[in-house]
């Protein structure tokens, strides 16, 4: 079982973990933003935090292994992680909080439609470059 509430289901998302060259500045951002969308402290320990939704859960980690200073969304690998957020005005409800937590509006001039004219999102991009997508529920 999940966290005593939902089966598991083979193939479903475990876990993610994200390297962050300044975990202060990632807990300040990330925490806050995980925490209006409803996940809840998991782990903690120096070099790293994590926060948990269900059976999935998040981690920030600062490792010492690191190879770079910077994280590059248009680089190989990760783009952006994309979460439900619930009705559109939720959506613009964080967009509106985002600045003081070091998020900022990608693509200003096609918000919130950035996705295409059927999609509701913003697109935040914190001030070590990840960037998330918050995706407005369509009935909502």
């Amino acid at each position: 079982m999940g966290t005593g509430r939902e089966p598991l289901t083979v193939g479903s998302l475990h876990h993610v973990e994200v390297w962050v060259p300044d975990l202060d500045a990632a807990k300040h951002s990330w925490g806050w933003l995980l925490a209006e969308l409803g996940w809840t402290p998991f782990q903690d320990w120096p070099a790293g935090r994590s926060w948990r939704l269900g059976p999935t859960y998040l981690v920030l980690e600062q490792s010492p292994a690191l190879s770079g200073r910077t994280h590059n969304r248009l680089a190989p690998g990760l783009n952006h992680l994309a979460f439900h957020a619930g009705p559109p005005a939720e959506v613009d409800r964080l967009v509106a909080a985002a600045p003081a937590y070091g998020w900022s509006l990608l693509f200003p001039d096609r918000h919130p439609h950035a996705g295409g004219p059927q999609t509701y999102a913003a697109y935040l991009t914190d001030g070590q470059g990840y960037e998330v997508e918050l995706v407005a529920d369509p009935a909502g």
